[in-house]
């Protein structure tokens, strides 16, 4: 699994400061993501199917359109609240890898590779095959309009999706980045047509559903178990508001661009989700808006008329720019595990030429079609939100953590602590319910997160491995190499003695790679 601890102080360690230098004139990412982008990735990662498809797991499990809205309202503050303590620690520990990073530091290797492990195996993977199915039955739904479109359609259309996605991103930054601005553009454009068809609804007069007397009004007995999963599958649309930690190394002044661009995107992202689905009850019953598997397709034939096309067109865009945006931070985080000697040292490289990882592409692109093999979307929200809410919360008890065993620390941001208490009595609140509406699903979760534990073990922390082994790791890294013509990032002039090692491995690649560099090919 991992090169462990004899090649991390080689391998991965020589890596450690080059995230975004060019010192040694080799290959290498740069550090360039300004306020505007920091805000972009935020809200380009947050709004991507959630909006589109949770409106009816929330519904459902609310059973009421008063408590429905509720909990859009009050998982948008706690987003804020868990956004105002990663805030904090993202300039604290100013590391890229996010939470992964920050559990490490705090708890030790084990917590830290669990929070990685389960992240590798199921959180993106998840959330990547979800919003591609997403995009798949927006794109097939007009086809079908009497049934639902079928299920192997679906799939190959997600697969196809990945795949394409893929290339991009692994052909190049620049096309990555211009697909995310054009499709960021579509997901806007939908939204924004919701919420003024939503105004205009409620300026004729139809606003029944928003009257107190109906909205809570319930088509089903409340249940406390319940309305925890609609606060995860709530939860779920609002995913993707911590991805900014993931590349605080490539921020620039992270330090200010990080809070800055947090305070301003949540409440954003709060506002139109929570005025987009005021607008969905303004056009349909909650009878209607469960009985839909696409809302916004629904919601755009009852008051669009013959433009109704324009809706599903515009969703698909915006799932299909969520899934690019997704393949991109993900390759980011894998960089921070692989250096740290988490993950095969192979996917903490970049393409000589290109200077895209392709090797951690290629890995989450394989791990998300395996995971099309699932194709109820709801069971998935449900994995992603219960594993995501525990480790979030494990990352916020850390923030606690971290006061108390150095409250000397230089935090240029420190929020009071009474915000990490309320944010880790609502966490509370939805594992313990959680697991007892859905013991299964959640109990599937976690064990899948302690499989790691045996691969810590003998991938990381046994260090006196067999040579043969090590021999093996070298050779399928060097192959790795060169199928995908990638190297390390360039190195710091103080780690350049400590990766002579790995010199002798990637020698010729990096040669190639540094002369690449000073064509101008990257």
């Amino acid at each position: 699994m991992t090169d462990g601890p004899r090649q991390r102080s080689s391998t991965a360690g020589s890596a450690k400061d080059a995230a975004g230098e060019k010192e040694s004139g080799g290959v290498a990412l740069k550090k360039e993501i300004g306020l505007v982008s920091a805000c972009g990735i935020i809200v380009g990662n947050i709004i991507g199917s959630g909006i589109f498809v949770s409106p009816k797991g929330v519904m459902e499990n609310a059973s009421s359109v008063g408590v429905a809205l509720i909990v859009w309202i009050i998982t948008g503050i706690i987003t804020a609240i868990g956004a105002l303590c990663y805030a904090e620690l993202g300039v604290t520990i100013p590391k890229s890898g996010g939470d992964y990073s920050y559990v490490k530091d705090i708890f030790g290797g084990l917590a830290g590779f669990l929070r990685l492990w389960i992240a590798v195996l199921v959180i993106y993977p998840t959330n990547q095959a979800v919003i591609a199915l997403t995009f798949s039955n927006y794109v097939l739904q007009p086809l079908f309009p009497t049934c639902f479109p079928p299920e192997n359609g679906l799939r190959l259309l997600a697969a196809v999706c990945l795949l394409l996605l893929t290339w991009v991103n692994c052909s190049s930054v620049r096309w990555a980045t211009r697909v995310q601005d054009i499709f960021t553009a579509g997901k806007l454009l939908a939204l924004a047509l919701i919420i003024v068809m939503g105004f205009v609804q409620i300026c004729k007069g139809d606003y029944y559903w928003l009257e107190p007397a109906n909205a809570f009004e319930p088509f089903q007995d409340y249940d406390v178990g319940l309305i925890a999963l609609a606060f995860l599958q709530g939860s779920f649309a609002y995913g993707g508001w911590n991805f900014l930690n993931y590349v605080t190394e490539e921020l620039v002044d992270p330090y200010v661009n990080l809070p800055r661009a947090i305070f301003i995107s949540i409440p954003l992202v709060t506002f139109v989700y929570v005025f987009a689905n005021i607008a969905y009850v303004t056009a349909m019953s909650p009878q209607e808006l469960l009985a839909s598997n696409a809302v916004a397709v629904t919601f755009g034939e009852k008051l669009l008329g013959v433009m109704a096309w324009i809706m599903p067109i515009s969703v698909a865009l915006s799932t299909f720019g969520g899934v690019n945006g997704s393949l991109f931070t993900s390759s980011r985080l894998f960089f921070a595990g692989a250096r740290e000697g988490h993950l095969p040292s192979l996917l903490a490289m970049i393409h000589v030429k290109r200077c895209t990882p392709i090797p951690a592409l290629l890995f989450t692109c394989l791990s998300t079609l395996l995971m099309l093999c699932t194709s109820d979307m709801y069971t998935l929200i449900n994995y992603v939100g219960f594993i995501n809410y525990l480790f979030y919360g494990v990352t916020v008890a850390g923030q606690i953590v971290l006061r108390i065993k150095q409250p000397d620390m230089h935090r240029p941001i420190k929020i009071s602590l009474i915000w990490p208490v309320i944010y880790l009595i609502f966490w509370a609140f939805l594992l313990i319910f959680s697991l007892y509406s859905e013991p299964i699903v959640c109990g599937i979760g976690l064990a899948i997160m302690l499989t790691g534990v045996p691969v810590y073990f003998l991938g990381v922390y046994w260090d006196n491995k067999p040579q043969c082994f090590d021999n093996f790791v070298d050779k399928m890294t060097y192959m790795g190499q060169k199928m995908c013509v990638v190297v390390y990032p360039a190195q710091s002039k103080k780690n350049e003695e400590e990766g002579e090692e790995m010199k002798e491995v990637t020698s010729p690649l990096a040669k190639e790679g540094a002369d690449n560099h000073k064509s101008g090919d990257c």
